[in-house]
């Protein structure tokens, strides 16, 4: 059987892309050659004097490595030489570039990434990530604007994310479904290996930090004691799986069917997760996939994006699992109301 890269895959593939005329074809290719030249530096990193943290923060305050950095740097890099894009936001960075090059000033489109997912795990060896978000800008010309990123999840024309781990995988959508490329390091090549992902409508894996249980809501604290009961035609008990990176947690929900749950804590009243860069990207493939993700009451993909660095609430995976916690939630919050009154 002829493998299949994943270029010849987006080219194949280009009529169902929005406006197809190439751009984003060669948008989705610069995003690929960029995942390539971190894979190399991730899988040495141990070997430089690229482990460890860098010495700065980052606009959330949380303290940057140089993974981080380096990763942050070479997407920009590739983005702003493809000459598809028109701004770029990161997670990383305080505001979004736009790019005055000649070509890139008038760039279709926009791109809002998280260059290191879980970098925290970076020097203990564990699965990270990259995360990637793509919209058409909604300005006319010139660079980009800070309307072009302040666009809801539904408006994504793609997405994906990149895991590094194992093996090295890039997944994405383009709204027709979900696929997923390994990494052929002998050739250097994205190859297909999983075709049309589809999430089970339900599992038996639950992702949560339980060492910030006393600061969950109630509704998420009876769920957890939910996931923990015994009763076999629910299949309960639940397994606990939780990684620490947000794209290793959801990648292996995706394929075994479960939920991933960042909720909002009394320490972080809106969540931690950012929307644009982190819960909206993996919204828009769970949803392809045929799972579902909420910010515990509404679709995560119709929260409206007031500012570039906003956080939000995740309940991501399994579309059954989703409901249930959300029921949860909902009879907390009814029961709070009660109270009250």
């Amino acid at each position: 059987m002829k493998v299949k890269t994943l270029v010849e895959f987006i080219i194949e593939r280009q009529s169902d892309f929005p406006y197809a005329t190439g751009e984003l074809t060669r948008l989705l290719s610069d995003i690929s050659i960029a995942a390539k030249v971190v894979n190399r530096e991730v899988n040495k990193a141990g070997l430089v004097d690229i482990l460890g943290a860098e010495g700065s923060e980052n606009i959330q305050g949380e303290e940057q490595q140089k993974l981080d950095v380096f990763a942050n740097t070479q997407f920009i890099e590739a983005l702003n030489a493809g000459g598809e894009v028109c701004g770029i936001a990161s997670e990383e960075l305080d505001d979004f570039i736009g790019l005055d090059g000649k070509v890139s000033r008038n760039g279709k489109y926009v791109v809002l990434i998280d260059p290191l997912d879980g970098s925290s795990n970076i020097d203990v060896n564990v699965s990270i990530g990259t995360i990637f978000s793509i919209y058409r800008r909604i300005s006319f010309t010139g660079s980009a604007t800070l309307e072009d990123f302040l666009q809801k999840g539904h408006e994504q024309v793609a997405s994906g994310y990149v895991i590094y781990g194992s093996s090295t995988m890039l997944v994405y959508t383009t709204g027709h479904g979900v696929n997923g490329f390994t990494l052929d390091p002998s050739i250097g090549e994205f190859c297909l290996s999983h075709a049309n992902i589809t999430i089970p409508e339900s599992g038996n894996i639950y992702s949560i930090n339980e060492g910030n249980y006393v600061h969950f809501p109630d509704g998420v604290k009876k769920y957890i004691k939910y996931c923990q009961e015994a009763d076999s035609p629910t299949n309960r008990p639940y397994t606990s799986r939780y990684i620490g990176s947000l794209v290793a947690d959801f990648h292996r929900n995706m394929l075994k069917g479960g939920i991933y749950i960042y909720p909002e804590t009394a320490k972080s009243p809106k969540g931690k997760l950012r929307l644009l860069y982190e819960c909206n990207p993996l919204a828009f493939i769970a949803e392809q996939a045929g799972g579902k993700a909420s910010n515990g009451f509404k679709r995560i993909m119709e929260v409206d994006p007031k500012e570039l660095h906003q956080r939000c609430p995740l309940y991501i995976g399994s579309r059954l699992m989703v409901e249930d916690v959300e029921k949860f939630l909902e009879a907390s919050r009814e029961s709070a109301g009660l109270a009250q009154s």
